[in-house]
C-alpha cells in the first residue's frame, strides 16, 4: 500500500499509517491507543506533518503569487525589477507671511523649517524639504512666502564611513522612512564642508558611469539599505574614507492625512509676527506597500520595462511612482477610445480620499512632465479623462423562515442591508470591477439559516447634475449682464457602460426622478415597447410624447430640450435609471467605476408562510 506523504493533516496522516498496517496483517496492537505502536504512529505521524509543512512553505516562498512572508515578496519583486513603495508622508501647501521689526532685505525659510498641525487631537510636526527665500515687501517689514509645501514626519540623518573593501549595504536602522525625502550627501575624505550629492536612480532617465546614484531597499527585517553602483554599469560609488549622510523623513504615513490648521514652531517666543494660511490640506500619506499590492504592481513594472508604449505601461508605472495619492488607474489607448483619437493614450486616476483639487492637478503635472515626456513613444499625447461614476441600485427581496429566525425582520433587514454595501465597498468602487448578481445572493442566504432564498433586480443609474449646470449657466449670465432664468433647458447625453434592455411590453426600461417643469412634478420613461422617451406626470399623463430616446446596442440614453426648473429637483440634479440587458453580470468599459446608491436601493424581507405548520 501506498501512503500519501503530501497531506498536511496530523489526523490524516495517522489514519492512513493505520490502514497500512492494518492491511499489512503483521501488528496486532497499532489501533490500541495505549499501546507502544500506537505512541510511535504518533511520532511518525507528527515528523511526517512538519515535514510536509516545511517542504509546502518552502514551495510557496519559491514563487511570487504564493509567497506570504513580506521578505520573500519583496525579494522576488526586486528580482523584477520592481522595488516596493516605502510609507509615503503626507503634504501640504501654505503660505507664509512674517513680520519683523528690523528686517534684513531678504529672508529664507530653510529645509527643515517645523511647522505643526493636529488631526483628532494628535499633534503632527512637517517640515519643509527645500530652501524658501522672499524679499521684503516695500511698504511694510513683512516677507511672503506663497506654495511652501509641508511634509510630515521628524527630520533625521544617519552618517556612513565609505569602505569599497567590504560589499555591503548601508543599512539604516529605520522602517518608517519616506524614501522620497531621502538626500544623500557624499563627503569627499572625511571632509564636511563640500559634498557631492547622489541621486535616487529612480528619478535619472540615463545613466553613464560617472554618474551619481543610489538605490534603496527594504531589507529583510523591515529597515532600509543603500546600495551604489559599482563604478562601471550603474555609475559611480563612493570612494573609502569618503562620509556617506542620508537625511530622511520619519513619517506617520496616512495617519497625517487631513491636516487644515499649521503654525509655525520656529520662532515662537520671538517678536516676529507669522501667519500661515492653508492652500491646500495635508493629502498623499500612506502607509507601506501591502504584499497584495506588490505582488499586483511588480509583473506590471517588469512588463512596462521602465518605458511607456502601452497602455497597461501607464498603469503599471503611474500606480509605482504616485501610489501615495492614487488608489487605481485605468488607461486605454486612442484606438479603443469613443470617438477613435489617434496618437492619445487615455488616462483617468481614482484618487484616494481627502487628496484636494491642487493636488491632482499636481499629480497630473508630474505624470506628464516626469513619465510622460521621458518614458513614452515620441508624438504620443496623454489626455487625463475623469472617472465616471455608475450608480447601481439594488432591489434584494428575500424569505424568512419564522421558525428558525431568532431576530425580527427589520433586524434582517439591517443585515442584508449592511452586508450589501459592505460588499459593494470591498469588491467595487474601482476600475474594472465587475459586479457578479450571484456573489452577493449566495452571501445574503448564508447570512442566516432564518433566509431561505433570496432574488435581487439590478438598474444602473446616472445621475443630471442640474445643480452644477445652474451654477455654471448663473455665472454667465453675471458675466453677460443677463437676468436669471427661472429654469434650465438643454439637451443631454447619457452614456451607460453596459449594453441595456431591449424595448419591454410589459415594463419601463428607462425610468428617472421626479423633478419640476414649468412647475409641475414630472419625470421621464420609455414608451411601453418602444425606445422612445416621453414625460408624463405623477398620473402617467403624457405631456411631451417624445422627448428622446434610447440605443440599447450602445448604452446611450438621448434627451432634447428637457427643461428643468431652477428648484424644481431633489439633491443635485435628475437620477435616470437604465435595466441593463444581463442583470447577473455587469462589467465596466474603461473609466466607469459602479458604486451603490443607497438612497434608492431597497431591501424586503417577507416571511415564508409555506414553512409555517398549520393545524386544522
Amino acid at each position: 500500500m501506498t501512503i500519501n506523504t503530501s497531506d498536511l493533516d496530523f489526523y490524516d496522516i495517522k489514519s492512513k499509517l493505520k490502514t497500512y498496517f492494518r492491511n499489512s496483517g503483521e501488528f496486532e496492537d497499532y489501533d490500541f491507543d495505549a499501546s507502544g505502536l500506537s505512541n510511535i504512529l504518533d511520532v511518525l505521524a507528527y515528523n511526517t506533518h512538519i515535514n510536509g509543512l516545511i517542504a509546502n512553505m518552502s514551495i510557496n516562498e519559491s514563487f511570487l503569487s504564493t509567497s506570504q512572508l513580506r521578505s520573500s515578496v519583496i525579494s522576488h519583486a526586486e528580482s523584477l525589477g520592481y522595488f516596493p513603495k516605502s510609507v509615503t508622508a503626507a503634504r501640504a501647501k501654505v503660505d507664509v507671511t512674517i513680520t519683523i521689526p528690523t528686517p534684513p532685505s531678504t529672508f529664507t525659510l530653510p529645509r527643515g523649517t517645523s511647522f505643526f498641525a493636529s488631526i483628532d487631537e494628535t499633534n503632527y510636526e512637517f517640515f519643509t524639504i527645500e530652501n524658501y527665500s522672499a524679499v521684503k515687501a516695500v511698504n511694510n517689514n513683512t516677507f511672503t512666502f506663497t506654495g511652501v509645501t509641508l511634509v510630515e514626519g521628524k527630520n533625521k540623518s544617519k552618517t556612513f564611513l565609505a569602505d569599497n573593501n567590504i560589499d555591503v549595504p548601508y543599512v539604516i536602522p529605520e522602517s518608517t522612512i519616506d524614501t522620497s525625502t531621502m538626500l544623500v550627501n557624499v563627503f569627499p575624505n572625511g571632509t564636511t564642508n563640500l559634498s557631492n550629492i547622489y541621486l535616487n536612480i529612480k528619478e535619472v532617465a540615463t545613466i553613464d558611469d560617472n554618474s551619481r546614484v543610489y538605490m534603496v531597499r527594504e531589507s529583510h527585517n523591515g529597515n532600509y539599505e543603500i546600495v551604489f553602483g559599482d563604478g562601471n554599469v550603474l555609475g559611480t560609488r563612493p570612494e573609502t574614507g569618503n562620509v556617506i549622510k542620508v537625511d530622511y523623513i520619519a513619517t506617520h504615513g496616512a495617519a497625517a492625512n487631513g491636516a487644515k490648521l499649521f503654525s509655525l514652531n520656529e520662532y515662537t517666543g520671538t517678536d516676529y509676527v507669522v501667519n500661515v494660511t492653508t492652500v491646500s490640506n495635508s493629502a498623499g500619506g500612506s502607509d507601506i506597500e501591502s504584499i497584495q499590492s506588490i505582488k499586483l504592481n511588480a509583473p506590471l513594472a517588469y512588463s512596462a520595462q521602465n518605458r511607456l508604449v502601452t497602455a497597461e505601461d501607464y498603469s503599471g508605472m503611474i500606480q509605482s511612482k504616485y501610489g501615495a495619492y492614487v488608489k487605481d488607474v485605468a488607461t486605454w489607448g486612442g484606438n479603443d477610445n469613443v470617438p477613435p483619437q489617434y496618437g492619445k493614450v487615455f488616462v483617468s486616476l481614482n484618487f484616494l480620499d481627502g487628496v484636494d483639487d491642487s493636488s491632482k492637478i499636481m499629480v497630473e503635472g508630474m505624470i506628464k512632465d516626469q513619465l510622460t515626456s521621458n518614458l513614452s513613444i515620441m508624438s504620443i499625447d496623454t489626455v487625463f479623462v475623469k472617472p465616471q461614476i455608475t450608480n447601481l441600485e439594488l432591489r434584494t427581496s428575500f424569505n424568512i423562515d419564522p421558525i428558525k429566525n431568532t431576530t425580527t425582520e427589520e433586524v434582517l433587514e439591517t443585515q442584508v442591508k449592511e452586508l450589501i454595501q459592505s460588499y459593494m465597498n470591498v469588491n467595487l468602487n474601482q476600475f474594472n470591477s465587475v459586479f457578479r448578481r450571484s456573489n452577493i445572493l449566495t452571501s445574503i442566504d448564508n447570512l442566516s439559516s432564518a433566509i431561505l432564498n433570496s432574488r435581487m433586480d439590478v438598474k444602473v443609474q446616472q445621475t443630471i447634475n442640474i445643480t452644477e449646470l445652474v451654477a455654471d449657466l448663473e455665472a454667465a449670465q453675471v458675466a453677460a449682464g443677463i437676468a436669471f432664468n427661472t429654469y434650465i433647458e438643454q439637451d443631454y447625453t447619457l452614456n451607460f457602460p453596459v449594453i441595456l434592455a431591449a424595448a419591454d411590453k410589459d415594463d419601463h426600461i428607462i425610468t428617472s426622478t421626479i423633478f419640476k417643469s414649468k412647475g409641475q412634478n414630472v419625470l421621464i420613461n420609455n414608451v411601453i415597447g418602444s425606445t422612445r422617451l416621453q414625460l408624463v406626470d405623477l398620473e402617467g399623463v403624457v405631456k411631451i410624447p417624445n422627448i428622446g430616446s434610447y440605443d440599447p446596442a450602445k448604452g446611450k440614453v438621448v434627451i432634447n430640450a428637457l427643461r428643468v426648473d431652477k428648484s424644481g429637483y431633489l439633491g443635485d440634479g435628475i437620477k435616470v435609471s437604465a435595466t441593463p440587458a444581463n442583470q447577473s453580470t455587469i462589467n465596466p468599459l474603461r473609466n466607469y467605476i459602479f458604486s451603490l446608491d443607497s438612497e434608492t436601493s431597497t431591501t424586503d424581507g417577507k416571511v415564508d408562510s409555506g414553512v409555517t405548520k398549520v393545524i386544522l
